[in-house]
C-alpha cells in the first residue's frame, strides 16, 4: 500500500522501528500505558474448536472498475475461451496483489528473511476468533476516523477479552460506498484520500497486549486514507502479522464468537492477493 512519495519515509520508520524492536520488552512496558490492564488468553484447545451453524462471506466481488489503491491499476478480467467456440470457458487475470478484499503479508512492508510472504505465513494463523469493532456512527460524521485503544477496551467491556491469536477487524459501514467507487476512496480536492482505519496506538495494543494474528478493515487500508507514513502498516506487518483490506458484510456477523478463515493465494514470494475470507459461528 506504498504510494511512491512515501518509500523514502516509511523506510526511515522501519529503521527507527527496528531499533526500537531490540529495546524489549521492559521498554515495551514503560511505552504502552495500557500494560495495567492485561488479557487472558483463550486456551490453544478452545482456539482448535469449532463447530458453526452459520457462515458469512466478508468477500466483495472482484470487478474490473473495483477501486484500488493509487499506486495500482484496477483488474484486467479478458475472456480466453468460450464453449460455444472452443469447448470451455476460461478467461485471464491480471491483477495486482492488493485488489478487492484481500490480505497483506508481513513482507508486502519489512524485508528480511522472518518476514512471511503471503505462501510462508502458518496455516493456524489464517483461521482465528474474529472480534468485529464497530466505530460506524463516528464513521459517518468522520471520514478519517479511526480505531483506538479506547474503543477496544470498551468492546472487552462488554464481551471479554479480546482472546489471543484473533483477528479484530474494524467495521465503519464504508462499503456502502462501493456503489460509487468515487466516494470509496474519497479523495478531497488535493487528491488526499479519507476514509477509516486503525490508530497507531490500537495497533500496538492489539499486537504487544493481545498477541493478534492480524487485523481487518472495510476500507482500502489499515491506515486512515490521509497517512503518509502508513504507521499501522509497519507495526502490524513488522510484527509477523497480516492485514486484511476491503472487507464485507461484518454487519452480518456477531462481534464476538465467529471465527474468520482467509484463503489466502499460495503464490511463491507474494507479498499478499486477493483472498476469499468467511467468517463462521
Amino acid at each position: 500500500m506504498c504510494a511512491p512519495s512515501v518509500i523514502e519515509h516509511v523506510s526511515v520508520e522501519l529503521s527507527r522501528r527496528r531499533f526500537l524492536q531490540a529495546a524489549g520488552v521492559a521498554a515495551a512496558s514503560i511505552l504502552l500505558p495500557w500494560r495495567l490492564a492485561p488479557a487472558q488468553a483463550a486456551s490453544p484447545e478452545a482456539a482448535r474448536s469449532l463447530s458453526f451453524t452459520h457462515v458469512a462471506d466478508l468477500t466483495h466481488t472482484l470487478t474490473p472498475d473495483f477501486p484500488v489503491f493509487p499506486s495500482f491499476e484496477g483488474p484486467k478480467l479478458e475472456t480466453r475461451y468460450t464453449v460455444e467456440r472452443d469447448g470451455f470457458y476460461a478467461r485471464q487475470w491480471v491483477v495486482a496483489e492488493h485488489t478487492g478484499t484481500h490480505l497483506d503479508a508481513p513482507a508486502h512492508f519489512v524485508a528480511g528473511p522472518d518476514m512471511w510472504t503471503a505462501d510462508q505465513i502458518p496455516l493456524e494463523n489464517l483461521v482465528a476468533p474474529l472480534v468485529v469493532v464497530s466505530i460506524e456512527e463516528r464513521a459517518a460524521r468522520d471520514h478519517d476516523a479511526q480505531v483506538t485503544v479506547d474503543d477496544l477496551l470498551a468492546w472487552e467491556r462488554e464481551h471479554g477479552p479480546i482472546p489471543k491469536g484473533a483477528a479484530v477487524c474494524m467495521y465503519s459501514g464504508w462499503e456502502r460506498r462501493l456503489a460509487n467507487p468515487v466516494t470509496f476512496t474519497n479523495a478531497d480536492s488535493g487528491g488526499t484520500m479519507h476514509f477509516p482505519g486503525f490508530s497507531l496506538e490500537a495497533a500496538q495494543f492489539l499486537v504487544h497486549e493481545r498477541e493478534v494474528v492480524g487485523i481487518g478493515v472495510d476500507t482500502l487500508s489499515l491506515d486512515i486514507g490521509p497517512s503518509t507514513d502508513f504507521a499501522v502498516h509497519l507495526e502490524v506487518l513488522g510484527a509477523s502479522k497480516w492485514g486484511l483490506e476491503n472487507l464485507a458484510n461484518l454487519a452480518t456477523v456477531p462481534p464476538a464468537g465467529a471465527t474468520l478463515i482467509a484463503g489466502v493465494p499460495k503464490v511463491q514470494g507474494a507479498s499478499g492477493g486477493p483472498t476469499r475470507v468467511l467468517a463462521v459461528w
